[in-house]
């Protein structure tokens, strides 16, 4: 009887692990826990390196995070990473699907290069203060004055520190197979700091990643580095034709490299 009760519990984690949810919530967990952690790590080293507040904090976070994919059974594909060799401060504008578009964007993250992000974000324990630490710029969404004011305020930051700018024009999540219209707010900060935008493509996650179907497995993430699009002598009335151009070139490589990596791929097990 002994021995029954002790296949039975053997069992048990062998049953756990082949049931996709379990997957899905053991290994969401486990990236939120490691994170936090990698967050406590990171905020003493980038006191020493920096002693504060500072972009540079962001080769840290970047070193520390880089890991991570190994432990989520993700790879990525990057493709045109000439265009990131770019000198100067400029804006990267990139599609946004979930908190795991964190590891793409320190797979390639740029020297002197931090994020515009929400303002609950600064409010996320560890990962707020490590974020604070790298110099990201915190905007209120709900207060279109108040990120207005943030976004001035940074492209002149941006030109005094030479530093770059990763903004998600979204400006929330998406996994509905396909863009968001884009919101106007890296398009005006680029134009009124007169540098360029370069565009970065994330494949759709759908093949490893799906939410409402609680599913979570290996799968490979394509980034396609698009070519730099100048913004010299532009000026506020030409916003809506520069988004409009951005989101086409975006939309375009999304759904090509999505479709390149279904097909290596095949479908997301259901």
């Amino acid at each position: 009887m002994d021995g029954l009760w002790m296949i039975a519990l053997l069992l048990i984690p062998l049953v756990l692990w082949t049931s996709s949810t379990f997957v899905f919530y053991f290994k969401k967990c486990f990236y939120v826990a490691w994170m936090m952690g990698l967050a406590l790590l990171a905020i003493p080293l980038c006191i020493l390196k920096s002693g504060g507040r500072d972009v540079e904090n962001m080769r840290i976070i970047r070193g520390l995070v880089r890991h991570v994919k190994y432990f989520l059974g993700l790879r990525f594909d990057v493709s045109g990473w000439e265009h990131l060799q770019t000198e100067g401060p400029y804006v990267i504008i990139s599609n946004h699907q979930s908190s795991l578009d964190v590891l793409g964007l320190m797979e390639i993250l740029p020297d002197r290069c931090t994020m515009i992000a929400k303002k609950e974000l600064i409010y996320a324990g560890t990962v707020g203060l490590v974020c604070w630490l790298g110099g990201i710029v915190f905007i209120n969404r709900k207060k279109t004055n108040d990120a207005k004011n943030v976004m001035a305020d940074a492209a002149k930051t941006m030109l005094d520190d030479q530093i770059r700018l990763w903004v998600f024009p979204e400006g929330t999540r998406n996994q509905r197979g396909g863009l968001l219209p884009f919101k106007k707010g890296a398009f005006h900060l680029a134009v009124q700091a007169q540098v360029p935008i370069i565009p970065i493509v994330f494949s759709s996650y759908s093949n490893f990643y799906l939410r409402k179907e609680k599913q979570f497995n290996s799968g490979t993430i394509r980034l396609k580095i698009l070519p730099k699009i100048d913004t010299k002598g532009m000026t506020s009335e030409d916003i809506s034709s520069l988004s409009d151009k951005s989101f086409n070139l975006m939309r375009s490589a999304f759904h090509s490299i999505s479709d390149s990596v279904t097909q290596s791929n095949g479908p997301s097990r259901h």
